[in-house]
């Protein structure tokens, strides 16, 4: 008489998480430093402390290169939207719209800050390799997607005419972007309360205008 069962150890899927955190994370320290096309896996390997194997079980470089951005950004990997994460679902049930405003642009200075170096590697990256390039197009979609959901949470709050939503959504699109925030923080020197400043501002007059 024999018998399946399953077994799944806590400790073991733990200690796999930690360390594809640490792949990751080495990925993402060596595509700013380095470059994604002069960063070959087995560098990934020795910066992270695993083998090989190990790199390329976690996935393709350019599947690392988008899983920094996640954590660098966000704080996990994943395609789920970021309006479903904890922190962004808090912002959204926040009913006085003038502090849920403050709330979003405190989250999205902190995150760009932490991810600018990546997603200049991942712009550059983009530029030279065709499959980094689908990986960032994919993620761009899945942005374009996320601010159609925010200009309708605008539209369900009575500040925005549901005919201006996808106009809107385009809008925040560009102000929230990283690569607004490279311009205005490193390249043009802003500090990041000016620009957290400006972003406020600027989401508050969009929204208003349509």
């Amino acid at each position: 008489m024999s018998s399946t069962r399953s077994y799944s150890s806590p400790t073991r899927e733990a200690e796999a998480a930690a360390t594809r955190a640490r792949i990751v994370d080495a990925a993402a320290r060596l595509f700013i430093r380095d470059g994604y096309a002069a960063t070959p896996l087995r560098a990934i390997a020795a910066e992270a402390g695993v083998s090989v194997q190990s790199v390329h079980l976690a996935g393709p470089k350019s599947g690392l290169l988008i899983a920094a951005f996640e954590r660098s950004f966000a704080g996990d990997e994943g395609s789920h939207p970021l309006y479903e994460r904890p922190e962004i679902q808090a912002i959204i049930a926040e009913p006085d719209t003038e502090t849920a405003i403050d709330l979003y642009v405190d989250f999205i200075a902190r995150a760009n800050e932490r991810s600018a170096g990546i997603v200049r590697a991942m712009k550059a990256a983009a530029d030279a390799d065709p499959v980094a390039r689908e990986a960032t197009l994919e993620l761009d979609q899945r942005r374009r997607a996320e601010m159609t959901y925010g200009a309708m949470l605008f539209v369900q709050r009575g500040l925005t005419a549901p005919e201006h939503a996808a106009h809107l959504a385009d809008v925040l699109g560009f102000l929230t972007a990283p690569e607004s925030y490279l311009y205005f923080v490193q390249d043009t020197a802003w500090s990041i309360s000016t620009y957290s400043e400006w972003l406020g501002s600027s989401i508050r007059d969009a929204v208003r205008t349509g």
